[in-house]
């Protein structure tokens, strides 16, 4: 009897040596099943393409033009063989062996679930905020098995924003005949909470798998910072039809919440006064993101991390209903 073929997808520009640390993790897991490497490459100067077949990698070749979150993962998912493929970024090492057997594991927990998903972890060297931030969020994260019932999928988008709707492509698993049925969408940004959200309103079940950890982290500067918010509030505005809120009385909510918790772990006040600098950085980004569609284009594009800007729409038009 053959035995299974799971296929591991990366979309890749420009990986360096974080990519072939990724490479290298993914050929050493065991797992009881062929893998197959795809890598989509979108213009790479730096020689990605050729390691990625030094590492046994069927790479497809785009234009940089043609790259799109959802579509070129789309396209991932179209070339694949496996029956079920897992999704990583070029910067995301498992951090074990294990990690894809714990991902394929998730789809035992019940027939109906479509998305494992699973925890990013500090690369070391990262900063304590960094850490911090990552521990803080994955640990709130219930493991197991989340659906909607029947009454639920009728829900607005807005109902379904947070833990409950949560999903990465940076460190998952997608089963390949869920996928046909409900691909992703091909918007500038969030297209896995899109996914999700998708998935969950046509029957489909997902899964926080804790034990399926990569090694995920980035120590953002000031500015990185601020567009990296702005590029997340922009996508939860495609997404889920939700901007953040501007006015005064959120903002320091938000920022005596943030530095509540911290004093609660013990932080000191030097701790403590960086984390208030990078939460104004990183309201001043969301605020502006979520208003994203009311500045000229050019202006978008230069607040965006990615350079991207959406596509234009009234507005006053919500999220996909």
């Amino acid at each position: 009897m053959s035995r299974p073929t799971v296929t591991v997808a990366i979309p890749v520009l420009n990986g360096g040596e974080l990519l072939i640390g990724t490479l290298a993790a993914i050929r050493a897991q065991r797992v009881d099943a062929d893998v197959e490497v795809l890598v989509s490459d979108s213009g790479s100067t730096d020689g990605s393409a050729k390691r990625a077949r030094e590492y046994d990698a069927r790479v497809i070749e785009i234009d940089r033009s043609a790259f799109s979150h959802g579509a070129t993962r789309n396209l991932l998912l179209a070339e694949a063989q496996g029956s079920h493929v897992a999704l990583l970024t070029q910067d995301a090492a498992p951090a074990d062996e294990n990690w894809l057997a714990q991902m394929l594991g998730g789809f035992e927990q019940a027939a109906d679930v479509a998305l494992v998903y699973g925890p990013y972890r500090a690369r070391p060297g990262a900063s304590p905020a960094v850490r911090r931030e990552l521990d803080r969020w994955f640990g709130s994260l219930a493991a197991g098995v989340e659906r909607l019932g029947p009454d639920e999928r009728d829900l607005s988008p807005v109902d379904l924003m947070g833990r409950r709707g949560f999903f990465s492509d940076a460190n998952s698993c997608i089963a390949r005949s869920a996928w046909e049925r409900v691909p992703f969408r091909d918007i500038a940004y969030a297209e896995d909470r899109a996914l999700a959200l998708d998935m969950l309103r046509a029957g489909y079940a997902k899964v926080y798998e804790p034990r399926a950890a990569v090694l995920h982290s980035h120590d953002y500067r000031a500015g990185q910072r601020f567009r990296r918010a702005f590029d997340e509030s922009r996508g939860v505005r495609e997404v889920y039809g939700w901007r953040e809120p501007a006015t005064p009385r959120y903002l320091v909510s938000q920022v005596r919440g943030e530095l509540g918790a911290l004093r609660r772990e013990g932080a000191g006040l030097v701790t403590v006064a960086l984390a208030a600098r990078d939460q104004l950085i990183r309201l001043a980004g969301a605020v502006l993101g979520a208003r994203s569609d009311w500045l000229p284009i050019a202006v978008e594009r230069r607040c965006s991390l990615e350079g991207t800007a959406a596509s234009r729409r009234p507005r006053d038009r919500a999220a996909r209903s």
